[in-house]
């Protein structure tokens, strides 16, 4: 398939046929689709991808064309505008997305035959707000959770903490014997939010019961659930690198990577890289558990789907693809290719990964919740996702106190009354 050139190309003469399977097949003519990403890590992943569906579909080539994550919003949102966006479009969860649909540019595939096969809460991330239509096909979550270096680990008789005090003696433990804890830099806030206050507050708040109360106005960031989580979060400053206000995600990949941190908090995406690249054994453990709750959650969050251009030429083709992204065939092939993205669709999948297996494992033990913040208390301006991109680094910084950092957070929440 065809990688990434300047312009599109412009097909003519389609008409539509029927397929045996019940997927819509356009008939002679060649199509050509473009498929606009953020991923741009995943190209050789989406090649074989590509290819399965295009030897079933051989008169609908697809072109798998990427931006970067950090700029993936605005070209799109510039290209809708001039009206030269891609037929396919990879969509992020909630209101940047919504707001493309509102605007008109996102279509409604809700009758695409297989969407029966993802349940509410995999399509919360990309239903309009009445909740009549769904504008993207559910495509992975990622799970989020502890990375460490199982070698160092044994070397040093150092258990799995499964709870928070366990937690607590071990990065003293760790310390103590002269070696960073975590692996996490104040470069990048979004990492603190994303991947600190998230992993780690998810039991502290109750999961969904605790995100669900912020989101009704029944709870404020500052009340004990939440701000425990602030707390904790700040007392990483003493087990984190030296000089972490210089340090960015890229860094503690590569602190991690070289042994000179023992314990990793990020996501199942990262997987690849660390079986690609590390030199010693990798182990995983869940966010550890609160004393006195009732069971656990995880931090699981719906994070990629792929919706259709309104302004596409080719629409049959473009539903064509959607309707294979909800089979088996391609869940499973999305899951090998891509270890750590985690299909949205009740089909069983098998995959012969450990790691995967191991984050997979948790959703049998604990139930699953989403990121704080993101859903609809961000529509704000400004918006409470991005500012604490700012609040929570400058918290482990020392620059405020925990109760501060909760405080200015929570009077960025979007509420309808505002």
């Amino acid at each position: 398939m065809a990688r990434r050139t300047l312009r599109f190309l412009f097909v003519l003469f389609l008409t539509a046929g029927i397929l045996g399977t019940g997927i819509a097949l356009a008939q002679d003519s060649p199509v050509e689709l473009v498929m606009a990403s953020w991923r741009v890590e995943d190209a050789e992943a989406w090649d074989t991808i590509i290819n399965a569906f295009e030897e079933q579909y051989p008169n609908i080539t697809v072109r798998f064309e990427t931006t970067i994550n950090t700029e993936y919003a605005s070209v799109l949102q510039a290209a809708f505008e001039a009206g030269t966006a891609p037929d396919l479009i990879h969509c992020y969860p909630f209101d940047q997305f919504l707001s493309f649909y509102n605007k008109g540019f996102l279509a409604d595939i809700s009758d695409v035959p297989g969407m029966e096969h993802f349940s509410d809460t995999a399509r919360s991330g990309w239903v309009s707000e009445d909740g009549s239509a769904v504008y993207c096909v559910p495509m992975a979550s990622v799970i989020h959770g502890f990375y460490y270096n199982a070698d160092m680990f044994e070397e040093n008789g150092w258990a799995v903490p499964q709870t928070m005090d366990e937690f607590h003696a071990l990065v003293q433990t760790i310390k103590d014997a002269g070696i960073t804890p975590i692996a996490m830099g104040t470069k990048d806030g979004w990492t603190n939010y994303v991947l600190g206050l998230n992993t780690i507050g998810v039991n502290m708040w109750d999961g969904e019961n605790g995100r669900l109360a912020l989101v009704a106005g029944d709870a404020k960031l500052t009340d004990a659930p939440y701000l425990s989580a602030f707390e904790e979060l700040a007392s990483w400053k003493d087990y984190m690198p030296e000089g972490h206000e210089s340090i960015t995600y890229s860094d503690t990949t590569q602190l991690f990577l070289l042994g000179r941190a023992a314990m990793w908090p990020t996501g199942s995406w990262e997987i690849k890289n660390l079986q690609t690249n590390a030199d010693f054994t990798v182990g995983l453990f869940k966010n550890p558990t609160v004393a006195g709750a009732d069971g656990c959650w995880i931090y699981d969050f719906i994070d990629a789907a792929v919706g259709m251009n309104t302004a596409t030429q080719h629409p049959d083709e473009a539903r064509t693809f959607l309707e294979w992204v909800t089979t088996a065939q391609f869940a499973e092939l999305f899951m090998n290719q891509q270890p750590g993205f985690f299909s949205l669709s009740d089909h069983e999948v098998s995959v012969d990964n450990e790691l995967v297996q191991e984050f997979v494992s948790w959703r049998g033990e604990c139930k699953s919740s989403l990121r704080l913040l993101d859903q609809y208390l961000s529509r704000g301006d400004p918006s409470v996702g991005t500012e604490s991109f700012r609040v929570l680094p400058t918290m482990i910084q020392g620059g405020l106190t925990p109760t501060q950092a909760a405080e200015e957070l929570q009077s960025y929440l979007w509420y309808p009354e505002k």
